[in-house]
């Protein structure tokens, strides 16, 4: 648990108080936001190692309005922040000797996988290891950072947000993924109790913004009714993976509905059942061909919009390796194109795009509010 004195140190913020929003009352159907908003995704990771803290105050302080945390499980039940429970890439783990024994090789969600995994270790365990960049070939200048920041909790991470709202007077969102819920059930832990456990103890989570997101159908539908009495503006968010992929709680089930099912004008009226937000992949609002060109929009904003759905888009990222073809300048993979980010959304939002997680929200902030 963050003590005061910590997070104060790390945000040079004035008070640990949570700042106190009065809870807008449950819609029936979401509004289309007038301003688009801006997740932070992992924090600010393309400047610094991601799901640390030092991402997180650094999106908050570039103009974030959201800030995602990824949730997986420890063995004794607790939520960290780590984009997946192997955190081979993410932590110095392999150079600690005492948790070599622990490396192994499974799969989860059809996918196979070598490394450490955070349900083989104790919450205290964990807070042994620091974090590390994930993309060091692209971003080296983000290792500069590593061994700097340990794993944070999910409670630390709400603490740190809730401080940065008190100290600037901004209401930052929270947007969290609970990742591999079908997994994790599968061996006798369950994120989706813990996350409701945590947000209602928490003032900031019952009333600050409050957005669920998941690659999976039952958890949202499951636990919907429960996020929005603990905080009644709360929206969740049904996460889109390739069109060809079927989400893991359905593969379990048996059946054989893909994302891309999910994706057609009537599986989105079927999604809006038990979700308030879709969010796809850019490739999902214009596909790219084998070289990476922009090929056609298709028409998925519109379409979910007609099933009464917000749309909030993954993931722009400032490097030319992430970039349309038409978009990338004449520099390196690696070379941050801040023109051809900001170029890239403005094209999605023309298209009607309701927010968008980016890792590098300063210029996701220009991308809206800078000069045309």
């Amino acid at each position: 648990m963050l003590t005061r004195r910590k997070t104060l140190g790390l945000l040079t913020a004035a008070s640990m108080a949570p700042a106190i929003i009065t809870p807008r009352a449950a819609k029936a159907a979401p509004s289309l936001a007038p301003q688009p908003l801006i997740f932070a995704h992992r924090g600010a990771s393309a400047l610094r190692p991601e799901h640390t803290f030092g991402a997180y105050a650094k999106a908050m302080q570039d103009g974030a309005d959201y800030i995602e945390p990824d949730l997986v499980m420890t063995k004794d039940g607790h939520l960290v922040v780590r984009h997946e429970p192997n955190i081979a890439e993410t932590t110095n783990v392999a150079e600690h000797p005492e948790f070599s024994s622990r490396r192994r090789t499974l799969t989860i969600d059809g996918e196979k996988q070598t490394g450490w995994f955070t349900f083989d270790f104790t919450l205290a365990e964990i807070k042994t290891l620091r974090a590390r960049e994930r993309l060091s070939t692209l971003r080296p200048q983000n290792t500069r950072y590593n061994d700097r920041f340990a794993i944070p909790t999910f409670e630390e991470m709400i603490e740190l947000v809730s401080a940065e709202a008190s100290a600037t007077g901004k209401t930052f969102g929270i947007i969290p993924e609970i990742k591999h819920s079908t997994f994790f059930h599968s061996i006798g832990l369950d994120p989706e109790t813990e996350f409701l456990k945590i947000i209602a103890a928490h003032e900031y989570t019952r009333q600050a913004p409050l957005e669920l997101q998941s690659f999976e159908t039952a958890n949202l539908a499951k636990i919907r009714s429960q996020v929005l009495d603990i905080n009644p503006q709360a929206r969740l968010m049904f996460l889109m993976d390739d069109r060809n992929v079927v989400p893991a709680d359905i593969a379990a089930s048996g059946k054989k509905t893909t994302f891309g099912d999910l994706m057609t004008p009537s599986g989105l009226k079927e999604v809006r059942q038990f979700a308030d937000v879709i969010g796809p992949s850019n490739i999902d609002i214009i596909p790219r061909d084998a070289q990476g060109a922009w090929l056609a929009p298709s028409t998925l904003i519109s379409d979910a919009h007609a099933a009464g759905l917000l749309v909030h888009s993954y993931t722009a990222r400032p490097e030319n390796f992430f970039l349309p073809k038409q978009l990338r300048n004449s520099g390196t993979p690696a070379e941050r194109n801040p023109a051809g980010m900001i170029a890239e959304l403005r094209r999605y939002l023309d298209l009607g795009l309701d927010g968008f997680f980016t890792d590098d929200p300063a210029i996701g902030r220009l991308a809206l509010n800078g000069p045309i």
